[in-house]
């Protein structure tokens, strides 16, 4: 009987880590500061999950960087006050470009950029690729409509943080040289789990 319930136990422990309840996917950061677990929405937002996963799955985030933060010092000029850490392969410079991803914006997905939010960074709509970012603390100007886009289209929320707020948070006060990381924080990889 022992063996059974330990087994069960056992069983029902993998399964709460492989197979979330939800059935979205879940993917994590491993940094030197710890790591970082995601949710993914892709009922919500297919195309950004789709692509993300896309670059998870080829390896294109081994050896990333976070490399840019938004705090209170240094918000770019006449931009609404925002908080964030970015990431991805841009600071690396070294590899090719790919593919725009169709922007999904919030008001599409019904996803917006609350505390821990993970989105897609971007210049032009249907411009964001490989570089993403988290929010910290609510950030509603990144909605469709909000102040922190000047074409108001908001930026492409597709996922959330949901363990290791707590590493965001530590990455966040690293030190900056105006909006970048110095030094950048270093991503080993971003896996599924």
């Amino acid at each position: 009987m022992k063996s059974i319930i330990f087994t069960l136990a056992v069983l029902f422990a993998f399964a709460g880590c492989n197979s979330p309840k939800t059935g979205n996917p879940h993917v994590e950061i491993q940094t030197q500061y710890g790591d970082i677990e995601l949710e993914l929405y892709p009922a919500q937002a297919s195309k950004s999950v789709a692509a993300f996963l896309s670059y998870v799955d080829s390896g294109w985030y081994q050896k990333s960087s976070f490399y840019r933060a938004l705090n209170r010092e240094n918000q770019p000029t006449g931009a609404a006050e925002a908080a964030l850490i970015q990431g991805g392969t841009w600071a690396g410079n070294d590899r090719p470009q790919v593919p725009g991803i169709p922007h999904e914006t919030t008001k599409q997905t019904g996803l917006f950029h609350k505390d821990g939010t993970l989105s897609l960074a971007r210049k032009e709509p249907g411009s964001a690729s490989t570089e993403f970012f988290i929010c910290i603390d609510d950030q509603p100007g990144f909605d469709y409509g909000g102040d922190n886009n000047g074409d108001g289209q908001g930026y492409a929320a597709f996922g959330k943080v949901v363990k290791g707020m707590d590493v965001v948070r530590r990455i966040h006060r690293q030190p900056v040289n105006g909006e970048l990381f110095e030094p950048k924080i270093f991503i080993r990889d971003i896996v599924r789990l």
